[in-house]
């Protein structure tokens, strides 16, 4: 055995000309390893911070929160960048200063009113105020996926290796989404706000060690070798540790599938608990969304109805516009009628009109009561003298057309006695 050991020695001592290459492989394992911890044990936390929800409230005395929040922080503070001084030194920097300029797209984000906090100073308790604010929001799924978008920024604030550049960073984005299902509860001035000293990660709750059967079995089979060699004259009682620790280990089996199936039980519980949840919203949903169909229909009804007795309306309308205005040109016709027949002739309007005239001429000037006369012959002879002297004409011609003359004279007279009878009257 020791030959063989040096010889390995040896060996390996003699392949120092690919160092340079074996460094880098080294480092590039290294790299990978420690970024598929640090992703695994985070869904270890998560998953733990889910069972947990189910049976109480997660705040800040919760160890489950306690170990996800350093997870979390050593995940944004993988191979960080630090900030180069005017003077070339380069400081350390917070994964918060990262999350301030990366996370300034998300709507409605915390990121002024976590620099505004009075009892936060350092970046590192900044940072830490920011994870608890963002999980109390039920927005640190967002902020992560939104951060990790801003390629430019993060290439910047990162070197190669890191979480944030790798595939990883997508499966950290889908397993926070599961977080946004709890209600925290969180004290921004507790002492997890503290930025002087680093956070720790606890790897015990998810450190697991099964002995599969064939190792089981061998190491009974080496119990035996070993006994029976020590001495020839072995007896039944030589057997006994391989046969109690035969049963402690079924013990113990027995004992993990017991955790296992209360487990699986509590989560099948959280589960049915989930979907009967989500059943009542979606029956809540489905009757409201019935609701709104009954009401648009009954909407739709009624502007159909509306829009019918509007037509009605304006067909009667229509009716009793067409009727009116036949009846109006009616009405005008018949009123053309009526005055084109009970209008007077030329000739009898004109001396009617002249005796009238004679009349107003003799009552405008105070005549008509001032003068007395005897009869009505008198009457006709003053008119008939005064159609004369209006028409000398006629007087030219008398002599020629004593007929006409006389005719014109007679109507003329009956006219006037007519109109100082109604006159007297």
């Amino acid at each position: 055995m020791a030959s063989r050991n040096l010889g390995g020695r040896s060996g390996s001592r003699g392949g120092g000309g690919g160092g340079s290459g074996g460094k880098k492989s080294l480092s590039a394992r290294n790299a990978a390893v420690e970024r598929r911890n640090l992703i695994t044990v985070c869904r270890f936390s998560v998953k733990t911070l889910i069972d947990r929800s189910c049976f109480e409230t997660i705040d800040d005395s919760s160890p489950e929160f306690n170990n996800f929040a350093a997870i979390l922080e050593q995940i944004l503070s993988h191979r960080l960048k630090g900030q180069v001084t005017w003077f070339g030194y380069e400081s350390p920097r917070s994964f918060w200063d990262y999350i301030r300029v990366a996370c300034r797209k998300v709507s409605q984000n915390c990121i002024c009113s976590i620099e505004n906090m009075e009892n936060v100073s350092s970046s590192r308790a900044k940072g830490r105020a920011w994870i608890r604010v963002a999980l109390m929001e039920k927005h640190l799924s967002e902020y992560i996926s939104t951060a990790l978008r801003d390629f430019k920024t993060t290439r910047r604030f990162y070197e190669d290796g890191a979480i944030v550049l790798g595939e990883e960073a997508n499966m950290l984005a889908g397993m926070l989404l599961g977080l946004n299902a709890i209600d925290f509860s969180f004290c921004l001035k507790g002492e997890g706000l503290d930025g002087s000293f680093p956070a720790v990660i606890d790897y015990t709750p998810y450190l697991k060690f099964t002995q599969s059967s064939d190792s089981i079995s061998s190491d009974e089979e080496e119990l035996r070798t070993l006994g029976s060699s020590g001495s020839e004259s072995s007896t039944p009682e030589n057997v006994g540790p391989p046969f109690i620790m035969d049963e402690n280990s079924w013990f113990n089996k027995c004992k993990r599938v017991k955790q296992k199936y209360q487990l699986t039980l509590e989560q099948k519980g959280y589960l049915e608990e989930l979907l009967r949840l989500r059943e009542n919203q979606l029956s809540e949903s489905v009757s409201q969304n019935k609701t709104l169909l009954q009401r648009i229909e009954d909407s739709d009804l009624a502007h159909k109805l509306e829009k019918e007795q509007l037509e009605y309306i304006i067909v009667e309308l229509q009716d009793q516009l067409t009727v009116l205005k036949n009846n109006d040109l009616r009405s005008r016709q018949e009123l053309t009628a009526h005055l084109t027949n009970q209008w007077p002739s030329p000739g009898a309007l004109d001396v009617n009109a002249v005796a009238l005239d004679t009349l107003l001429y003799r009552k405008h000037n105070k005549q008509w009561y001032e003068k007395s006369y005897q009869s009505l012959d008198q009457l006709s002879a003053e008119v008939s003298l005064s159609q004369t002297s209006l028409d000398p004409g006629q007087s030219q011609e008398g002599d020629g057309k004593p007929d006409t003359l006389n005719s014109v004279s007679e109507g003329c007279q009956s006219n006037t006695i007519k109109y100082a009878s109604k006159i007297k009257r």
